[in-house]
């Protein structure tokens, strides 16, 4: 009887040995073959990517390139100095202008300046426009403090704010700069 169930345990009865299981899943098969496919799928997008980052310029590149065009264009100009624009000097009188309160006592500013239109302005409009010009310089500098006028930087940022300032209502030319004959903060 032991040998009996021993037999039915090893696959039935006629003495004939059972077969080994293939092994072989198709469930597993096909997740290879897709895993497969996935992964040249994105070798190949990798690829193309690389192809397109590769024939991009460097920065090395562009940066070569834009000082070879400067180079070039210096080579074209003439002696590379600062070329000093004609215009129209008018001068205008003298202004006194009570300045913006700091610390200490009320301080003043004198200060006579010439202007300088480009050449295709009209002289006839400087005229015209003459009180609002003084009107200008003088609202801007009763803005200013004594502090911000004593120092260089503080001039060149005054002449500045005046022609901008001033060229804001100008219709028939513009200043090109504006020269201190006389400054003094008192």
């Amino acid at each position: 009887m032991a040998d009996e169930e021993l037999q039915d345990l090893d696959g039935g009865g006629g003495g004939k040995p059972s077969a080994p299981p293939s092994g072989k899943n198709p469930l597993l098969t096909v997740l290879v073959l897709i895993n497969t496919v996935a992964m040249l799928g994105v070798a190949f997008f990798q690829y193309q990517m690389h192809q397109k980052i590769s024939t991009e310029p460097s920065v090395q590149d562009v940066v070569s390139a834009e000082m070879k065009k400067l180079d070039d264009s210096e080579a074209k100009e003439e002696t590379g100095e600062a070329v000093e624009e004609d215009g129209i000097l008018f001068p205008l009188e003298g202004f006194t202008a009570n300045l913006a309160q700091g610390d200490g006592p009320r301080r003043f500013v004198r200060l006579t300046a010439v202007l300088k239109f480009s050449k295709q302005s009209n002289e006839e409009e400087f005229k015209a426009r003459k009180p609002q010009i003084r009107d200008t310089i003088i609202s801007t500098l009763n803005s200013k403090r004594p502090e911000d006028l004593l120092k260089l930087e503080g001039k060149n940022f005054l002449k500045e704010e005046l022609k901008s300032a001033i060229n804001s209502f100008l219709v028939d030319g513009h200043i090109i700069d504006i020269f201190y004959v006389g400054f003094q903060i008192n």
